[in-house]
């Protein structure tokens, strides 16, 4: 009995000698990268807890304007302090003098740092480059003047740019090849998402000091630089935005308080990008607050009056209106009195009225002729279907730069032949959905004579030295495109909209740029606490007419009819683009 219990109790240490050893096999060999369901690399953290360090620069790719000036960051000249000063002499005071603060101040934060850090933390002391000479040059231990990358809490066009995160899961399903770099930030949304890959680090630039187990220096006080060692990489993205007209439209918005909504600015010539506000803003601290990382500028929305320049295009290519002839527009789609009695009025005179009947109608002929002709047309004007930059760069294939929802004319097939659902959707009603930025492109597709291009949101990916690594050529659709006859029609009658009285952008008549335009206000069927139904309220145009170079597209989505006007912003934005051009 008592050999059994010995031959029991040894193989049980056995058993618990085997577990012990697989145990360290699987912490030292097998998951040194990738622990545990939180993919904790164990070489790091080994190494970091015999180090004290400070990241001048993380090394992940970053986002330039048009102009070469940074989106993302700032690099300021800081000064760097070890907390391994509190247990030497040194020349604080030779320092503070330079700096131009009080020893006390200087030595104060030394005391309670317990990591290396910027001095003035929350707010950095910014160095001249004198002031940078004159440190460096005294070479004390533990006191370095450089330059490092500060990333913008608050940046510019945060939502076209998006946001980063750490998701190790995400990143080994992104990139099971890289094991071991996943607790790295990643692109969670926006352009971050989509360039994603070109912008990882091949590692960080930081200052390092050895230290043991009670924080004392391994090595002596010697402070290392380490960093990549290839001076092309990390990449960075070279946007269209232009860095300076976005962020006046930011200020301008927020100071008309949209509450949801924006602006998207386009170059018309290269059908760019140049300014894209969405709003809510992003707070930095919660990110999903109030689902403020969607970029609303590429979400499809009801556009309404918008939309009778699809039906325009395509009544005057199909020939399905008369020169000559009149509508009824004191009546609505259904023949009883409207709201706004217009009388009778022409094709052009319906169109700067934005007088429903006349493109209900319509819209019903169009469909007797084809019921497929409103969605083609809204392809041709490039309202619809893919909007932006798409092609295959490097290993990828069928790469896009943006992810927009591509927007519809009908979700079923069975609403096309339905006369009174299709004189809804003449007017932009019912299933119609479409993004800022496409309405965007259609305006920039009327005023370039009905060519369809491709929009871009990123010009170039630069090398870390300036260089060009590739270019995204201009895209373009000639074979699918309205006519030019058809395109200078719909350019007078954009214009007519706000040249004539009865126009719904007389607003904007008085501007130092010429507009032409289409104004929107669409149902939504949703209604607030006070049971008032909410509206999307759109203006959409380019300018200048006899010369254009910008499309420019406001949009305040879910507010009161009576409320949230945007003809203000509208014209704001262009005496503010007209005196920066100046």
């Amino acid at each position: 009995m008592r050999k059994k219990r010995y031959i029991f109790f040894s193989v049980t240490l056995i058993i618990m000698f085997l577990l012990l050893i697989a145990r360290l096999v699987q912490l030292q060999l097998i998951e040194t990268e990738s622990y545990s369901k939180h993919h904790i690399n164990l070489i790091e953290e080994s190494v970091a807890q015999r180090t004290q360090e400070i990241i001048i620069d993380d090394g992940r790719g970053q986002f330039l304007d048009r102009k070469n000036q940074p989106l993302t960051y700032s690099e300021k000249s800081v000064l760097i302090l070890f907390p391994f000063l509190k247990t030497m002499r040194w020349d604080s005071g030779k320092i503070a003098s330079i700096l131009e603060v009080s020893e006390d101040q200087l030595l104060d934060q030394i005391d309670k740092a317990m990591e290396p850090f910027v001095f003035s933390e929350i707010d950095p002391l910014i160095l001249s480059d004198e002031q940078v000479e004159q440190i460096n040059h005294l070479k004390i231990p533990g006191v370095f003047a450089v330059r490092k990358k500060f990333i913008e809490k608050n940046p510019l066009a945060a939502q076209f740019i998006g946001i980063t995160g750490e998701q190790a899961e995400t990143f080994l399903k992104r990139y099971p090849d890289k094991k071991g770099m996943q607790n790295q930030k990643i692109g969670i949304t926006g352009l971050q998402k989509q360039f994603d890959e070109f912008l990882l680090p091949d590692g960080a630039s930081k200052l390092v000091y050895h230290v043991d187990a009670m924080g004392g220096p391994l090595f002596g006080i010697n402070v290392k630089y380490t960093g990549p060692s290839n001076p092309f990489f990390p990449v960075n993205i070279q946007t269209t935005l232009n860095k300076d007209l976005q962020d006046k439209l930011e200020k301008l918005v927020d100071q008309y308080k949209i509450k949801k909504g924006g602006v998207l600015l386009l170059d018309i010539e290269k059908n760019e990008i140049l300014a894209d506000v969405s709003r809510p803003k992003i707070n930095p601290k919660h990110p999903y607050e109030n689902n403020a990382v969607e970029n609303l500028m590429l979400k499809q929305q009801i556009p309404g009056s918008i939309f009778k320049t699809v039906v325009a295009a395509a009544s005057i290519e199909t020939g399905v209106v008369k020169e000559n002839e009149t509508f009824p527009c004191s009546e609505d789609l259904y023949g009883k009195p409207a709201e706004r009695a217009l009388g009778d009025l022409n094709f052009d005179e319906s169109f700067s009225a934005s007088c429903n009947r006349a493109f209900g109608d319509l819209a019903k002929r169009l469909k007797g002729k084809d019921p497929n002709l409103l969605e083609e047309y809204a392809k041709k004007l490039g309202l619809i279907g893919k909007i932006s930059w798409q092609g295959d760069v490097y290993h990828f294939t069928d790469f896009r730069q943006l992810r927009e929802d591509e927007g519809q004319v009908f979700s079923k097939e069975d609403s096309k032949v339905d006369d009174n659902f299709v004189a809804q959707t003449g007017i932009g009603q019912q299933e119609v959905r479409v993004t800022p930025l496409a309405v965007a492109n259609m305006m920039a597709t009327i005023a370039r004579g009905g060519e369809r291009q491709a929009v871009k949101a990123v010009s170039a990916i630069k090398y870390q030295d300036g260089t060009t690594m590739m270019d995204f050529p201009k895209q373009g659709n000639k074979d699918d495109s309205i006519s030019k006859v058809t395109a200078m029609k719909l350019q007078g009658m954009l214009r007519h909209v706000v040249t004539s009285n009865q126009g719904t952008g007389r607003w904007f008549q008085n501007l130092p740029y010429e507009v032409a335009g289409k104004s929107g206000t669409a149902e939504t069927g949703i209604y607030n606490e006070n049971n008032q139904q909410l509206h999307n309220k759109w203006f959409a145009g380019y300018f200048p007419f006899n010369q254009p170079k910008y499309a420019l597209v406001v949009v305040n989505l879910g507010v009161p009819e009576n409320e949230g006007g945007i003809n203000p912003l509208f014209s704001d934005i262009i005496q503010s683009i007209y005196e920066y051009d100046q």
